[in-house]
């Protein structure tokens, strides 16, 4: 059984997401403080959390970016903040998704079997493994999941390490927008291709030597992006 930390400190929202989780068939724990809530997903075997912003203690961009320091599971935004600059944040922190309240059950499930679907399958000890990617100066190491540029690691988030293989795994392939969200993400974009352009951002910023001129990831305009070969 899946096991999820909800750190949300309205406690009836909690309660509503923990029961909506479980009838779903997954244990749930919730916390509804954020310094507690960051002891129990560094500390607990939990396979994804689900974060509120506004926490007692400490906030959920926080509580993010100390997880993503030791853990690489899945971790969902779930807040009523519905600011462009909150949601860039988060995604440059290393969000996997992000979920505006009031919110529809169904894509609440929908959206938390997707990230664990998706997560197990990258982690799963039966899945091929692939060559190493080796182009211009740029290493990626599946089976490592290690990025190096010109012998240098580069430290990438779940979501950017999964963007960039597929663009690197298919050279001058060109990828639409709602491709990549699809592939990567494993659920429909609906609204959320601005997703998409935080990523390619924040990817070029550690990987290129001149982010605005790419000379790996380029954009093909009114369509999407390829990895130049």
């Amino acid at each position: 059984m899946k096991r999820i930390l909800i750190v949300e400190d309205d406690i009836s929202i909690g309660e509503v997401e923990k029961d909506y989780l479980e009838i779903s068939g997954f244990e749930v724990v919730v916390e509804t403080d954020g310094i507690c809530g960051l002891e129990k997903a560094i500390n607990g075997e939990f396979d994804l959390v689900m974060l509120d912003v506004m926490l007692p203690g400490i906030d959920g961009f926080q509580i993010c970016k100390d997880i993503r320091k030791i853990k690489d599971i899945p971790i969902i935004m779930v807040t009523a903040r519905t600011e462009e600059i909150d949601k860039l944040r988060g995604l440059g922190l290393g969000i996997d998704d992000y979920i505006t309240k009031p919110f529809s059950p169904n894509e609440l499930i929908a959206r938390v079997k997707a990230h664990l679907s998706r997560y197990d399958m990258l982690k799963s000890s039966g899945q091929p493994k692939s060559k190493r990617i080796e182009i211009r100066g740029l290493s990626i190491d599946p089976e490592a999941r290690m990025v190096f540029v010109n012998g240098r690691e580069v430290e990438l988030t779940v979501k950017e390490y999964d963007l960039l293989l597929l663009l690197a795994s298919t050279p001058n392939k060109v990828f639409s927008k709602e491709e990549i969200f699809t592939k990567v993400w494993g659920f429909d974009s609906d609204n959320d291709i601005p997703t998409i352009t935080v990523h390619v951002r924040k990817l070029r910023e550690k990987i290129e030597f001149d982010p605005s001129n790419p000379e790996y990831i380029l954009t093909v305009w009114g369509v999407g992006y390829k990895f130049k070969a």
